[in-house]
């Protein structure tokens, strides 16, 4: 690592923000931009793309600056842990319903965490499932079931 970079962490999350957003930037060049007032296809991503390298252009400008810690080991069981947990919960959307996939959402990816015992989770993943229908398949009418036929409902 180059002595001018002092803060490593900030470095590189910005060089990510940096990435994703001119990638933003770049796949919305393909549609039409539109105005603020009739928005076209390429408006939202552009200006999100923008506004995220932005932001990882001040990350990347201040770990010249700012004093920070190395890099860690890279939580590769953890990755692994989320990354199944939102597959699963697009499996589980339409068979089982939106309340047992979220339910099954936070409990394996709560699982990543060091932190992770079973009752405070499963009373945040009902909290939240009960969060979720009452918003998105009741408030919102969102064609969603609330529990799928996987589970005779």
């Amino acid at each position: 690592m180059p002595s001018f970079i002092r803060d490593p962490k900030d470095f590189w999350s910005g060089v990510i923000f940096i990435i994703v957003g001119l990638a933003a930037v770049i796949i919305g060049r393909d549609y039409s931009m539109g105005t603020a007032g009739r928005m076209g296809p390429a408006y939202f991503p552009t200006i999100l793309g923008g506004i995220l390298t932005l932001i990882g252009l001040v990350g990347v400008g201040r770990s010249m600056f700012k004093s920070g810690e190395g890099i860690g080991r890279f939580a590769v069981r953890e990755n692994a842990l989320i990354l199944v947990a939102t597959v699963l919960f697009g499996v589980l959307i339409r068979g089982a319903g939106l309340a047992v996939a979220v339910v099954v959402l936070v409990m394996i990816s709560g699982y990543a965490s060091v932190k992770f015992k079973v009752v405070p989770f499963l009373a945040v993943a009902v909290g939240l499932a009960v969060f979720a229908v009452l918003v998105f398949t009741i408030g919102l009418g969102l064609p969603m079931p609330m529990f799928g036929p996987w589970l005779g409902f």
